[in-house]
């Protein structure tokens, strides 16, 4: 009878194979998770990674997809809710089966979909510049870390615009207040008193900036150069923005440096009254190498859109999506524990004409930008660091953390204790 069983079972599955149906044509897709919100007070940065991934899978698609089969994108919407986040990605790793996820943009996302990463056991690519504080197993970092963004910002303001009074202002959740707490010690650490710091959080699609907007005019107006560092997120940029303008903000005056403001966001408001704000980050669409003008010629086309802009966390998503393709190509399976060790060393170019590698923390290597706003939503690059700066998952400036390292490759341990000599950051 078993004979028999296994015999007949041998033929339908012989069957279903010279058809092409049944269980073989469900294996001929490697299924990719996109989670971004596509609604909400995040979808203003959240859609354009959503089609930043379609697009990358379509031009790998053309190519031949990877290990012979093609590329499936699976796109869900956890709409701005950060509990909805952890929900949706069960949903790709567990009934959809994805191979790896792209996604998240706020760090209250990424946090809500930790433990779902950790226990299903997949690969979350996060493109976006975080509050650092973190390197899990589970996680490939490939927006900036604060030594990459934050820090030389402000190093960039004390030195060349001789700014001697500081507005952290940042949207109300963990990223800003961490960011924050990091730039408030390192600025302590540089003898700033704690007089010439202000420091303001409002919550998410804040749109009354009247009284806020005054308050910076008046902490400026001590005789003091003043600067805003900005880690407003979302929507509320625009109205920010536009009150910044209202009420005479000039950069001349007050600089306002962004972390979460580029391309995309700019072009839905008037930049005329920001020209000469700035914005920190690891590309500008104006970067003048010829794989940014091929990436960004393609992406119009794709778009169908001549005025379709590019940005920083597109980059990202796409030095993350080349490094997966290589180290999947690489142990030839999208087995997930074998693609997570495999990864760090990977090295692939980016658009600004250097090459980024993977490191042992799980974050990458990348340079560092200042640019000018101008009048057309673009960016004017005023500042750059000499080469690539390798992420740092742990900053030197937090009590906690200075004794803190991050290494999946040898010692298996996102928060090793260089003082304890234990893993678990005790």
């Amino acid at each position: 009878m078993k004979f028999t069983r296994r015999g007949a079972a041998a033929a339908l599955a012989g069957a279903a194979l010279m058809a092409g149906i049944g269980p073989v044509a469900a294996q001929e897709t490697i299924k990719v998770g996109i989670l971004h919100s596509l609604s909400g007070t995040m979808a203003i940065s959240e859609t354009t990674l959503k089609d930043t991934m379609l697009f990358l899978i379509d031009e790998q698609n053309k190519k031949g997809g990877v290990l012979g089969k093609k590329l499936e994108a699976v796109v869900v919407d956890p709409a701005s809710n950060w509990p909805l986040f952890a929900e949706k990605a069960r949903e790709l790793i567990a009934q959809n089966k994805v191979a790896a996820v792209f996604g998240c943009w706020t760090s209250v996302s990424r946090k809500s979909v930790l433990p779902v990463f950790k226990e299903l056991n997949n690969i979350l690519f996060y493109p976006v510049q975080y509050e650092g504080e973190e390197s899990e197993r589970n996680v490939f970092y490939t927006g900036a870390a604060p030594n990459q963004q934050a820090i030389p910002a402000v190093d960039y303001l004390a030195k060349d615009e001789k700014v001697q009074r500081w507005v952290l202002a940042g949207t109300d959740y963990v990223y800003p207040r961490t960011t924050n707490k990091i730039l408030e010690a390192y600025l302590k650490s540089k003898g700033v008193k704690s007089e010439d710091i202000m420091i303001n959080y409002t919550p998410f699609g804040h749109a009354d900036w009247q009284t806020i907007v005054a308050d910076i005019k008046k902490f400026g107006s001590a005789g003091k150069k003043t600067a805003v560092v900005s880690t407003i997120n979302g929507d509320a940029n625009v109205p920010f923005y536009k009150e910044l303008g209202n009420q005479g903000v000039k950069a001349t005056d007050i600089p306002v440096v962004a972390f979460s403001v580029g391309e995309e966001e700019l072009a839905g408001i008037d930049t005329k009254p920001l020209v000469g704000h700035l914005a920190a980050w690891n590309y500008f669409e104006s970067i003048d190498t010829p794989a940014n003008k091929d990436f960004i010629a393609k992406w119009k086309a794709y778009k169908k859109n001549p005025k379709a802009v590019t940005n920083d966390p597109m980059e990202a998503t796409l030095i993350g999506f080349n490094m997966w393709i290589k180290a999947v190509e690489k142990v030839g399976t999208t087995d997930q524990d074998k693609v997570i060790d495999a990864l760090p060393g990977i090295q692939t170019p980016n658009l600004t004409g250097g090459t980024s590698t993977m490191l042992p923390n799980h974050h990458i290597t990348k340079p560092v930008f200042i640019g000018e706003i101008k009048a057309d939503g673009q960016f004017d690059v005023v500042w750059k660091t000499d080469g690539l700066i390798p992420g740092e998952a742990w900053s030197k400036e937090l009590e906690g953390s200075k004794d803190l390292e991050a290494d999946w490759v040898g010692k298996k341990c996102g928060n090793f204790n260089t003082k304890t000599g234990k893993c678990g950051g005790a």
